[in-house]
Formats: C-alpha cells, structure tokens, sequence
C-alpha cells in the first residue's frame, strides 16, 4: 500500500489555507440595498434576527436630479410591537446601531416627504447597507485594541462565524422541537375530540332506537 508524500494532503483532506480561503469566502462584506423612492410613498424592509445580536447599518438618501430641493424623508426602525428602535426626520446620511434583545421581525421603513410629481420629478434614491451579527462588528478596530495580526484577526472572525451557525442550528432545532411538541398535542386534542364525538353518536343513536321503540309500543305498532 503506498504511503502518502510527505507535505501531501491526503485524499479527501482539504488543506488549512483552503478551509480558511472557503469561510473568508462566507463571511465577505454583504452588497447594500438599493432602491427608487417616490414622492409620498411609503416603502419598508424587513427581517427576522436572533436575540442579543449587535445590527449596524449606514444609509443615504439622494436628492431627484435636476431637484431645487434637497432629498426630503423619514427613516423609522421598530420591531413588531412597535418599539421604536431608530428614528430620524429629514434624514439624507448617517449611520444607527442596536442590539435586539428577543428574536423579533424588524422592519426599517422610508417615507418620502416630497409632493407628488406629474412624472417630471425623478424617485429618490435611497441606498441601505444593515449588517447584523458577525458582519457588523468592526474587527479593524478589535485588532487595534487587541493588537492582533492580520491571521489572527481572520481567525477571530472565522470564530465568530462558526459561534453563529452554531446558535443558528441550534435555535433551528429548538424550533424544530417546539413544532413537534405542538403537533404531538394537536393530534391528542383531535384524537380525544373524535372519540368524544364517537361516544355522542353512539349515545345519540341508543336514545334514538329507544325513544322510537317506545313510540311504536304506545301506538301498538309493535309487541
């Protein structure tokens, strides 16, 4: 049986370089968000995440080419009570930051504060970039805190990554849990709900030929 080169992964091996390239890969910088906002409408996004987790995001709104005036809207964040979690009138550029403290949909609306145009006056643009989680902590300034080197700096965040699909799994499977509990006790609510409804049928259906047994004696219909 040959032995392996030294130096050589073995097959089905994957080398550390390679392992760390394909989870850099992972944890790249999300796109932004853009899009046309028009005047007096209305437009929110939204998305569920998970509890005690850091959410960062930079936004800018441009003014309509050719506009005499500057971009006019409200930006709102809440969650789905209603708390309002960020908020700023007449908002062109900045930047917010939270941490949710339950898992909750979150939802980040942008209202147009321009009149109605006859369709001379262009949308606004409006450019959101929200990260939330690994991607929205700055681990340029960890490594300037922590005085790290650029490999262990990559390692923090590739940690960070694997304690986020960790706690993800496991609130999938807690999840999972809490559905199956819910079935299990939805099927033995309508089990006993059907056998109740059997007994009233079959007690039901005992009255009925008693009571008819009864008519037809008192009409001597039968002996």
């Amino acid at each position: 049986m040959p032995l392996p080169l030294p130096g050589r992964p073995r097959l089905g091996q994957a080398p550390l370089p390679a392992l760390l390239l394909l989870l850099a890969v992972l944890v790249g910088p999300a796109r932004p968000i853009s899009f046309q906002l028009p005047g007096k409408a209305r437009k929110c996004l939204r998305e569920e995440i998970h509890r005690d987790t850091l959410v960062t995001g930079e936004y800018e709104i441009g003014a309509p080419p050719g506009s005499s005036t500057g971009p006019s809207a409200n930006l709102k964040i809440t969650d789905s009570a209603g708390h309002i979690l960020y908020a700023k009138e007449d908002a062109t550029k900045g930047k917010f930051a939270f941490t949710t403290e339950d898992y909750d949909m979150f939802e980040a609306c942008f209202e147009s504060k321009l009149p109605v145009g006859t369709g001379r006056m262009p949308d606004q643009l409006v450019v959101l970039d929200m990260k939330h989680g690994v991607e929205a902590k700055n681990y340029e300034e960890i490594a300037k805190v922590e005085k790290l080197k650029p490999l262990e700096v990559e390692l923090r965040r590739l940690e960070d990554l694997s304690e986020s699909i960790v706690n993800d799994f496991a609130y999938m499977k807690k999840r999972e849990e809490e559905m199956r509990d819910t079935n299990e006790s939805t099927n033995t609510r309508v089990l006993y709900f059907s056998i109740f409804s059997m007994c009233c049928l079959i007690g039901l259906a005992t009255w009925q030929v008693f009571y008819l047994r009864r008519f037809f004696k008192a009409k001597k219909l039968i002996e």
